[in-house]
């Protein structure tokens, strides 16, 4: 399935999308002719009467993330997968962290309407679960199924505890822009593709964006995605605030990790939004950054003795994230929505990468989930 790629220009920024379509006999829908010439208009029009399906990446990525799933795109849709800002070569624009996830959300939004898009199903992977469920909760009547790969906590990342994702500290220290770790920021500004340094981008994406020893052909076009993070403190990792608190930084009001913090950001509202879904849960049981675990967790990284000055269990416990999304989507299932979670094993946070035929057939199973509840709705 070829991929396309182009630049839509929204009332709010330009984004570059990765985009595709197949028929419903599974052929490639009619797109063929001059890449640099196939603009969103012209996709839009050829393929306006495919369900839409809509791929949000997480953080320190891009679209590229999702090329392979693109490629082989369920027969029946359409798929537009967009970089979001600060990423890829979506225009760089600032990022309100104050806004939690809003500004992303907002964009999605804008992307739609220049798309005339109504409605469409999502894929949010990590971080980017937080725009979709936001972009739900503001307009539920624009997002359909949901399909969660290793989705960040509900309610943010780093410093809370308890399945309610109750605050550790009034100023939220332990979470933001001063909880990344500089060298890897070095490393991402000086475009290092090389596996010489611990923190270089590629080494990271290795260690922690899938499962030990996974091995994919396409390592370079998703290092490649990582590097074109944008660096600052309008960006990655955003302001840092230093705090009384351990572990000494709080977060700032600028930049996407800030964005993350709990001290802005908290979507376990869609547990009480109605008409979304289903949704589909998808993480593998060996994720080194979304766990009741994490190695991104500085309550998990006290506990082990890596970051000194640890306050011990009963001040600074470990985040739960993975029970507090479950305990918010058992409230959606109780308001009348509906999840299923699938854990998969031996795998870590990128599903769709490490095992991308398994990822194929939840998706596919979840996007025909969709279409009967859309018909259901409307009999």
């Amino acid at each position: 399935m070829t991929v396309h790629e182009f630049d839509v220009t929204t009332d709010r920024l330009r984004v570059h999308v990765r985009a595709t379509a197949a028929l419903a006999d599974g052929d490639q829908a009619p797109l063929d002719g001059d890449q640099a010439t196939l603009d969103g208009d012209t996709w839009a029009a050829r393929t306006r009467d495919l369900p839409t399906v809509i791929l949000v990446h997480g953080n320190c990525s891009s679209s590229a993330f999702f090329q392979g799933l693109l490629e082989r795109l369920p027969a029946g849709h359409r798929a537009v997968a967009p970089d979001l800002r600060g990423f890829g070569d979506t225009e760089p624009l600032p990022i309100d962290a104050t806004r939690g996830m809003g500004d992303f959300a907002d964009d999605l939004l804008a992307l739609m309407v220049a798309l005339d898009i109504d409605r469409a199903d999502f894929v949010a992977h990590s971080a980017g679960a937080g725009a979709v469920l936001q972009l739900a909760i503001d307009h539920p009547e624009r997002v359909g199924a949901i399909v969660l790969e290793a989705p960040m906590s509900p309610y943010g990342f780093g410093g809370t505890r308890g399945a309610e994702g109750a605050p550790i500290w009034d100023d939220h220290a332990g979470s933001g822009g001063g909880t990344v770790n500089p060298e890897f920021i070095a490393a991402l500004a000086a475009g290092d593709r090389t596996a010489e340094h611990p923190h270089s981008p590629r080494n990271v994406f290795r260690a922690f964006y899938v499962a030990p020893n996974f091995s994919g052909d396409d390592e370079d076009l998703l290092v490649d995605s990582v590097l074109s993070t944008r660096t600052g403190d309008s960006h990655y990792p955003g302001t840092v605030v230093p705090s009384e608190n351990w572990p000494g930084v709080a977060p700032g009001t600028t930049g996407m990790n800030n964005a993350l913090s709990p001290a802005f950001f908290d979507v376990s509202d869609v547990a009480e939004t109605p008409g979304i879904g289903p949704i589909t849960w998808i993480r593998g049981d060996v994720d080194a950054i979304v766990s009741d675990a994490s190695l991104f967790d500085f309550g998990h990284l006290g506990a082990l003795g890596a970051v000194p000055g640890w306050p011990g269990e009963e001040v600074y416990p470990r985040q739960p994230m993975v029970a507090q999304t479950r305990a918010v989507l058992d409230r959606f299932a109780a308001n009348g929505g509906s999840y299923e979670e699938v854990v998969l094993e031996g795998i870590g946070h990128s599903p769709h990468l490490e095992v991308p035929d398994r990822f194929l057939e939840l998706l596919t199973g979840a996007l025909a989930a969709a279409r009967e509840v859309a018909a259901d709705r409307t009999s």
